[in-house]
């Protein structure tokens, strides 16, 4: 039985609808600029974008799930209005958003939600072309894991179930305390490799196994998105829509070769920070990390491809210098939210480098780069080291592509062609084929 206080909760927020009249506005009242919405499989963010300070409060309702937010001292204008005409019918969190004015001096905002969520609630001051802005972040309660929805989307029914059942069995010998004998001839009748309890001393005997599979996985990071829509051409493209064509492209590309799979770290126009970016191609296993941009300088005549690799030390160029600075600023205008972040893994992930990441990253940059320059001119002739946080997982190879230069009229035109887009993406693969093949990966666990 609810308590009274979460009845008076649910009897209020059903009771939206019965509108307050609404006033003049006060001199110092807070004025809404703009409400966007960017659903996204992992989570759904709402941004109110305003002028002035803003004071608020929440709370959520079980049965059916809702989230109530207050804007205290607040009238209903015509933007937050339009807030329930953003709602996407497919968002995989929210249902359906009611807006209305409370009480007197407080908007209420209702979110009726498809699910268990955890929402995360914080402020963003402003920068660049943005004002303060409100954001409201719905988070699943119990996230997907990222590994297993990977193997789920293979093209191969049978690897696919032989992948999903090695994850299994390695989990469950992890957990059980036995030892995993790999190899060990199969049952009849059945599929199921033999596990045999661990114990000091006892000889083992092991037959002759067939060869492992190992799946190469690629992370592709297509820059920017959501909040954050990264350079802006001349023409009104944006690099956030031309990176995420050209990486899926990339991946059909990579998925087509054998032995190979990708994963993109965002799938749709939503944002993601520079650190997560990093956590989800390691959750995966991921044996490189390719993060796809487009360039832009203040002088529209510069062009031409770019491949970048981290550096330990400083920059070889003062543009690979500059581009990386606006690159890590990519947090600060998509919007982080600071209070819920492990500032202590986050300082372990932009501290942490390795030679021997750097020097495969630069064996990696090379390959690229030789066959870019076979589609488009490059801006130099050879890879460039910086300082870019996407780059510094330390145990994954790790490049950053900046495909052209979309503040180059005539290059902004080439990259919103699918066209072109198709040939950097193939251009990219073969690359990324050519590394492996002097390269090959290391061995891992038969999960990988």
């Amino acid at each position: 039985m609810n308590s009274r206080r979460d009845l008076l909760k649910t009897v209020g927020a059903g009771m939206l609808l019965k509108l307050m009249p609404v006033g003049a506005f006060a001199a110092d009242q807070v004025k809404f600029v703009d409400v966007r919405l960017w659903p996204a499989d992992e989570y759904t963010r709402v941004t109110l974008e305003h002028a002035g300070a803003i004071k608020y409060k929440h709370f959520l309702i079980e049965n059916p799930w809702r989230m109530v937010i207050d804007l205290l001292d607040m009238r209903l204008d015509n933007t937050l209005k339009d807030l329930t005409s953003r709602l996407h019918p497919e968002d995989p969190y929210v249902q359906q958003i009611r807006v209305g004015q409370y009480d007197a001096n407080t908007v209420r905002l209702v979110f009726d939600l498809k699910a268990e969520v955890k929402p995360e609630i914080f402020t963003i001051d402003p920068i660049a072309e943005y004002q303060n802005r409100f954001v409201v972040d719905f988070y699943p309660k119990n996230p997907a894991d990222p590994l297993l929805a990977l193997l789920k989307k293979s093209d191969d029914p049978a690897m696919r179930e032989d992948e999903i059942s090695r994850a299994l069995r390695l989990a469950e010998s992890e957990t059980s305390g036995t030892l995993k004998l790999e190899g060990v001839t199969p049952e009849k009748g059945g599929s199921k490799t033999e596990v045999a309890k661990a114990q000091p001393n006892a000889p083992v005997e092991k037959k002759p196994s067939p060869e492992l599979r190992r799946m190469i996985t690629v992370a592709i990071d297509p820059g920017h998105g959501g909040e954050d829509p990264g350079a802006v051409g001349k023409g009104g493209t944006y690099e956030k829509n031309v990176v995420l064509a050209i990486s899926k492209k990339l991946k059909a590309e990579i998925d087509k070769m054998p032995g190979m799979r990708a994963m993109l770290t965002r799938n749709g126009d939503f944002f993601v920070p520079l650190n997560t970016r990093v956590q989800k191609a390691r959750s995966v296993n991921a044996d490189l990390f390719v993060s796809v941009h487009a360039d832009a300088f203040i002088r529209p005549t510069a062009g031409g491809s770019s491949v970048y690799v981290l550096s330990e030390r400083g920059a070889t160029s003062t543009a690979a210098k500059w581009i990386a600075n606006k690159e890590n600023a990519s947090d600060l205008i998509g919007g982080v939210n600071i209070k819920g972040t492990d500032s202590q893994l986050a300082r372990v992930l932009l501290d942490l480098s390795t030679t021997a990441q750097i020097n495969d990253s630069l064996k990696l940059g090379d390959a690229v780069l030789g066959n870019l320059g076979k589609v488009n001119r490059l801006h130099k002739p050879r890879v460039e080291q910086a300082g870019f946080a996407v780059l510094k997982a330390p145990d994954i190879p790790s490049i950053l592509i900046e495909t052209a230069f979309i503040s180059n009229p005539d290059e902004e035109k080439k990259l919103a062609n699918p066209a072109h887009q198709q040939e950097l993406a193939e251009a990219i693969a073969k690359g990324i084929a050519n590394y492996f093949a002097k390269n090959p990966p290391v061995a891992r666990t038969p999960l990988t």
